[in-house]
Parts: structure tokens; sequence; C-alpha cells
């Protein structure tokens, strides 16, 4: 289990630098509505779903009811559902670790499952944990930084939702990098920027979600023919 920290550490380092600074973010949005740092905490240990945070602050300044925040959270977060199919079976072998596993499916970590190559020697079940941990604690970290320190000094968070935009990036440009087989992503792209056109910023994710689930299925044949 140890011998697979550093390397995992390795692989989240870009992972890192965006929750700290999204974490961050939404430490102070919090504090700005008069939640502290244990509130953060707390929030970032249970619910870890970033966008579903920053949509939590805006419902909690509102008053909202529960009912309304845990429905407004699944909707926004559904799309988790798609990243959990691919690791069914592996996340079954990592026995009682599997719950924390699929509680902690993040975009960014799903990205980095998909994407890291595991050392030699190293266990990969002990890695993709190590991952997980590692990332829940980068955003936790951050948003309770984020208290602390908005309690302290002013902060503009114009445009700071720009970072995961980056984060993104990065991470794709590495998968691409990485592989020989550039059709998944050239699917992606292509699922994520029709939709995009055909029903605008707000309600594009979930359709491009099942839209590449429906290409990788009918071209699976192909796709571990060209990964072979």
């Amino acid at each position: 289990m140890k011998k697979a920290f550093r390397p995992a550490f390795t692989a989240t380092i870009p992972v890192l630098c965006g929750y700290l600074f999204i974490g961050f973010a939404f430490g102070v949005m919090l504090r700005d509505i008069g939640f502290g740092s244990i509130w953060s905490f707390f929030c970032s240990l249970s619910i870890y779903a970033g966008s579903g945070q920053y949509l939590l602050v805006s419902l909690l300044a509102a008053k909202a009811s529960l009912v309304t925040v845990a429905v407004m959270t699944l909707l926004l977060n559904c799309r988790h559902i798609f990243y959990g199919l691919s690791f069914l079976e592996t996340f079954h072998a990592m026995g009682r670790r599997k719950w924390y596993m699929i509680f902690s499916l993040t975009d960014e970590t799903y990205s980095l499952l998909c994407s890291v190559k595991t050392p030699e020697g190293i266990d990969a079940g002990d890695m993709r944990f190590w991952i997980a941990m590692l990332d829940h604690s980068y955003w936790i970290l951050g948003g309770v930084l984020g208290t602390i320190i908005g309690g302290i000094l002013p902060f503009d968070t114009t445009g700071i939702d720009f970072a995961m935009t980056s984060l993104f990036t990065v991470i794709f440009v590495e998968q691409w990098q990485s592989t020989k087989c550039h059709i998944p992503a050239l699917m992606g792209l292509a699922a994520a920027a029709v939709s995009l056109a055909i029903l605008g910023p707000d309600n594009f994710i979930l359709p491009a979600m099942l839209a590449i689930c429906v290409m990788l299925v009918a071209m699976r044949g192909r796709l571990a023919k060209e990964v072979a």
C-alpha cells in the first residue's frame, strides 16, 4: 500500500493544483454566506462534488429546502453514473475499498484512473485507491483554506470556474499523447460539440455522456482491435 503512494501523488499533481484553487473558491463563497471552516470541511468530506457544492452555496443562500438541494445535486451530478459503468469489475475486485471508490469517483479522478499507468511492482488497486484518497484530500484542504483565509483577506472569485476547464484540457492532452488510438477522444469531442450546439451550455452534459456511451458500446469491437 505504501509503495503506491509516491506514483499516485505524482499522477495527481495536476488535480492538486486545480482542486486547491477551485476548493479555495468554494470555501470563500461559503464564508461569504456565513458558514465557517467546520462546515466547509464536512461539506467537502461528505458531498465531494465540485459543481454540486457550488450549487449548494447558492441554494443555502436562498434558504432552499433539503429536498430541493438533494434533487438539484442529483440532477447536476448524475453523469457520474456513466463513469462507474466502466469500472464495475475493477472496483468489485478491490473488496471493501470499492465503496469509497464509488463515492469518490469525480470527473478528475475518473480521468486519472482511465489514463494513469501503474508502475511495475505496484499494486494497481492500491494506486487507484491512493489517487482517489489524494484527490479527495486536496478538495477538502482547498475548501478549508478558503473559509479560513477568505475570512481574513478579500477575494474576488470572478472567472475562477475556468480553472476546472483548464484542468480538463491538461488531462485530455495527456491522454491523447499517451495512446495511439484517438477514436474515443474524437467521439467525445464530437458528441459534446453537437450536444452543446443543440441544447446549449446548461443542458448538454447528460445527452453528450449518453451519446458517448452509445458510440463506445457500438464500436467496442473495433476499439478493442485498435487498442490491442
